[in-house]
């Protein structure tokens, strides 16, 4: 079955490039080319059949994206969000990601790395959608004072609420599910992203450096997930294994 895409792009050759490009991957497109439109379609569709993916530039006319980005997550309805933008510094990247994108791609992109990374999205999707497993794995992880429930996407420190996007909870649950192992950055984006595209190292960073803020006690000496030098990162869990490593 095809994926319905809404892209929200005002450039015209940049729109009809991704709509071509994504109908090679099973998906039909709606383009909206202003933030008001999209949002428009996007509300409407949640009345018949919402969008599986918006495609989001972050520059528009009149009502920006990350205002567009933020009106979708106030819904109850779930999509994820690709956002698309010329701004590659790291302030930009992050308050994308804040705003609620599961995602972020800068222009200038290539087609196999657009088509990548919206697979892998479709992908999450999918397996979030899927009933709860009872194999060990899907069963809730509790380490010190962290607690992870898979099936209920539910995250609590010292019984505090934490509130994670959806990319930082899989990455937390992956390290939770392979204690003490090591991870390069090219691996967790191939693991827990879908892709692996050198130069988007940085965004393992980005989303790690995010979840130590959220998680640990002190970012600076975090416990959870580790530094390893020269090597990635591990999740630990004790303070006498975080202590071992130079973090």
């Amino acid at each position: 079955m095809a994926h319905k895409v809404l892209i929200i792009e005002d450039d015209p050759d940049i729109a009809a490039l991704v709509d071509m490009n994504l109908r090679d991957i099973d998906c039909h497109c709606e383009i909206a080319s202003d933030g008001e439109t999209g949002l428009e379609y996007w509300r409407r569709s949640t009345d018949t059949k919402p969008f599986d993916l918006v495609v989001l530039d972050l520059m528009l006319p009149g009502l920006g994206g990350l205002e567009v980005c933020q009106a979708i997550r106030r819904d109850k309805q779930y999509v994820p969000i690709l956002m698309l933008t010329a701004r590659t510094s790291e302030p930009d990247r992050v308050l994308g990601l804040e705003t609620g994108a599961d995602d972020y791609l800068a222009k200038p992109f290539g087609i196999p790395e657009l088509q990548a990374r919206i697979k892998a999205l479709f992908r999450r999707v999918e397996a979030l959608s899927k009933p709860p497993d009872t194999s060990p794995a899907s069963h809730i992880i509790e380490k010190g004072n962290l607690y992870i429930d898979p099936d209920r996407h539910i995250v609590r420190i010292d019984n505090r609420p934490v509130e994670l996007t959806a990319r930082e909870f899989d990455l937390l649950h992956h390290f939770a599910r392979h204690p003490d192992r090591v991870y390069s950055r090219a691996q967790l984006l191939d693991q827990v992203w879908g892709y692996n595209h050198d130069g988007y190292e940085h965004t393992v960073n980005t989303h790690i450096n995010r979840l130590r803020a959220k998680i640990e006690k002190d970012p600076a000496k975090p416990v959870f997930i580790q530094t390893v030098w020269g090597v990635g990162y591990k999740f630990g869990g004790s303070q006498e294994s975080s202590e071992a490593v130079n973090s």
